[in-house]
């Protein structure tokens, strides 16, 4: 650290990783040898590190159980991965992944409970939070936790059996969660990460506010199927702009100007982006990523591909590896293979964003018209006329127009509006 500040460092790249045999559900039938060969085609691409996903029912299936022999599997891909030059994040509450809940029984059905509020509930998590922590905490590769996947899908529609909360109330949850990691491995980078209702639907309880505030580092995921793609197209400025956006809309928010912020999810979704232009798509996407301040790191979704013998996946999740389910290296996984080649040692320093788009969204907490930031919304589509004319907007919060100070710490000299955005 250099005062307040963190030092510029090179960018990190990695990878999420989705193991070639069985998938998540690996850890039922735990292979030492298919795990050491999967991280060691990830680590051949160049990458520095790897997101875990434990799944939450089979590493604690009752409130008051936590398998041993589940924790000792995480350490020992923890330990391989340590083998290959890979640092290793790992998620918690697994939670929501590639369009599958997983939840343990002691949540559901006749013991169904609030996620989020029940007493019994939230204290089972943060034992298990602290759990996963404290086991990995004297490891040198280990990064830190994040609380889980997407969990925010839980809180609101369109799921269908949400665990209502309010926004006070995610706060609170998510507080205490990351308190919990911070308790199990001290001083770690634990960070929570949301899909995108959290930026663009109004009423969400999980709040942009939040991410920019809460946890080590904001976190982004960012998917252009959430009607960018289709809006735009494979290769419109809104498509390959999308992830960068993010970025800029979450620096907005942040009370740390200079707050790191981790692209933690980002891949190329077929048929919107067809796989002979996935290459294309990602170098377009980490080279406008790269160009926001304070990145601290991208991790593409993602390592392999998921077999074609799981069913029931939405179509797209199965060709979104770098490399495919046999480990051979896509096109994609070779253009982020250059890309992390072309950084290696480099520190991202980019020049100050000078303008602003002023945005008014509903308050700094509550954000209550987040939704003009959607794809199609006022916001949204004024960001990107002013990037594809060539403009390389910030995102200032209404609320902050008239703060000098908060300008002058973002270099930021002009403010537009969004109806003089082009």
């Amino acid at each position: 650290m250099d005062g307040d500040h963190p030092v510029p460092r090179p960018p990190r790249f990695g990878a999420n990783y989705t193991p070639t045999r069985g998938w998540f559900h690996h850890w039922l039938d735990f292979d030492p040898g298919e795990v050491g060969a999967d991280l060691d085609s990830i680590a051949a691409l160049g990458l520095d590190h790897v997101r875990v996903f434990p799944l939450w029912p089979l590493f604690q299936p009752n409130r008051t159980l936590i398998r041993p022999r589940a924790v000792e599997q995480l350490v020992a891909v923890a330990d391989a991965a340590a083998g290959r030059g890979l640092d290793v994040a790992v998620d918690g509450l697994q939670g929501h992944l590639s369009g599958f809940d997983f939840l343990p029984a002691w949540t559901r059905t006749w013991h169904r409970r609030n996620l989020f509020t029940d007493p019994e509930v939230v204290a089972g998590q943060e034992e298990y939070l602290r759990t996963l922590a404290s086991a990995l905490a004297d490891r040198p590769n280990f990064l830190g936790m994040t609380v889980g996947n997407e969990v925010n899908q839980f809180a609101d529609d369109p799921h269908p059996d949400p665990d209502r909360i309010t926004r006070e109330q995610a706060g609170q949850w998510l507080e205490r969660m990351l308190a919990a990691c911070e308790a199990g491995a001290p001083g770690r980078f634990h960070v929570h990460g949301e899909y995108d209702a959290a930026w663009y639907r109004d009423g969400h309880p999980f709040t942009v506010a939040q991410a920019a505030r809460l946890g080590a580092a904001t976190v982004v995921h960012s998917w252009v199927f959430d009607g960018t793609a289709q809006r735009h197209g494979r290769s419109g400025t809104a498509t390959v702009y999308h992830a960068a956006y993010l970025i800029e809309l979450s620096k907005a928010y942040a009370v740390d100007p200079r707050r790191p912020v981790w692209l933690q999810e980002v891949g190329a979704p077929a048929p919107l982006i067809p796989p002979e232009h996935a290459a294309e798509f990602a170098a377009a996407t980490l080279a406008n990523a790269l160009d926001c301040a304070d990145l601290w790191g991208v991790t593409w979704w993602c390592s392999h591909d998921v077999s074609r013998g799981l069913a029931d996946f939405p179509e797209l999740e199965y060709g979104l590896g770098l490399l495919g389910n046999d480990r051979r290296v896509k096109p994609a996984g070779a253009a982020v293979a250059e890309a992390a080649a072309a950084w290696r040692g480099r520190t991202v320093r980019p020049a100050p964003r000078t303008t602003g788009l002023v945005l008014d969204a509903g308050g700094t907490e509550a954000a209550g018209r987040r939704s003009v930031c959607a794809p199609g919304g006022a916001y949204f589509e004024a960001w990107f006329r002013l990037a594809g004319a060539g403009v390389r907007p910030a995102v200032v919060l209404a609320e902050l127009a008239d703060d000098r100070a908060h300008l002058a710490a973002r270099g930021i000299t002009e403010l537009v509006g969004v109806g003089d955005a082009g």
